[in-house]
């Protein structure tokens, strides 16, 4: 066993050993307090994140193949859901065609083959310019500019952000070969950490809305609350990065406030389309966009500020 192998199990202990204590307080909350919705809720999203965990455990522990292949199945779910929710028509068929079965495996086949020069701008440069042109052949023009910009950006978000997560693992930062793994667990521990312990101090002490429109469970206290604790968390998992511990604390903060802000623009497209939930395949965190937004916004960030100041060419 390599030593990047013995800090991957040490990581995935410790996140068994905090479910088997989140799942403890949900019994002991159940047996005291009944079956209240909340109570009900609680148990449905810890059952979900054991689900969670352990699928994304398996494919870190499967190595680089495990991470590429788990990410481009996520894409495709979470850009199934987004596109459920779009003004797409018979007329976009050959274009959604493309988007499923011919883009998105080009991009995680460029990543496969570590093509960084081709998979960093394949998709915000050549499809961007491509598909308008497969839907302008449709001949249909009712709501052309918007359904263009809907397919673009379901790519963007589901499709090019989500990338960078698995991209992650080929990155060559000097001291840190073959550890790339643990570079991606800490990305999904802190971002995710970061959500859960927003919703805890929110509900703890959070009395200031900070965007009521967007999202009214977001507080001021749960907000600031949620990032420090998520940016101690980070710094205290240095060991598992590249990163000094200082360094680890900001690009842990860096994650968190991408996090938020993803949070918060995944909130207003949800709003405009009138729904609460991307979808409903993850029982208490509804769907696989809700699972992934914050996520969708810190990936690339952190990839690119770590390829800048840590990597090598």
């Amino acid at each position: 066993m390599t030593e990047a192998q013995g800090d991957l199990l040490r990581v995935i202990g410790g996140i068994v050993a905090v479910l088997l204590l989140a799942s403890a307080v949900g019994l002991v909350l159940r047996w005291r307090l009944g079956d209240k919705p909340v109570i009900e809720n609680l148990n449905d999203r810890i059952r979900a994140w054991w689900v969670m965990a352990g699928t994304i455990s398996v494919a870190l522990l499967g190595g680089r193949a495990g991470v590429i292949v788990l990410f481009a199945l996520c894409a495709f779910a979470a850009l199934r859901e987004f596109m459920t929710l779009t003004k797409a028509t018979r007329a976009d068929h050959r274009t959604l065609a493309a988007t499923f079965f011919v883009v998105l495996p080009a991009q995680f086949w460029l990543i496969w083959i570590d093509w960084y020069g081709l998979y960093s701008i394949f998709i915000p440069v050549y499809v961007f310019l491509l598909l308008p042109i497969v839907s302008a052949l449709s001949g249909v023009t009712r709501n052309f500019l918007v359904r263009v910009a809907e397919m673009q950006w379901a790519l963007m978000i589901c499709v090019f952000c989500v990338s960078h997560v698995p991209a992650l693992i080929d990155l060559r930062i000097p001291g840190f070969e073959g550890r790339g793994v643990l570079l991606i667990a800490f990305l999904v521990i802190v971002v995710q950490l970061s959500d859960v312990l927003q919703y805890v101090w929110g509900k703890l002490i959070g009395r200031h809305r900070i965007a009521p429109e967007l999202s009214p469970s977001k507080t001021v206290e749960g907000f600031v609350g949620g990032c420090a604790s998520a940016t101690l968390i980070g710094a205290a998992l240095w060991w598992m990065t590249p990163f000094r511990p200082l360094e680890a604390a900001g690009m842990s903060l860096l994650i968190t406030l991408m996090g938020f802000l993803g949070g918060l623009v995944m909130s207003a497209i949800k709003r405009d389309r009138g729904v609460k939930d991307w979808g409903h395949s993850i029982a208490g965190h509804g769907g696989f966009v809700d699972r992934l937004d914050s996520v969708i916004f810190a990936a690339p960030v952190f990839f690119h500020v770590t390829r800048y100041f840590w990597a090598v060419p």
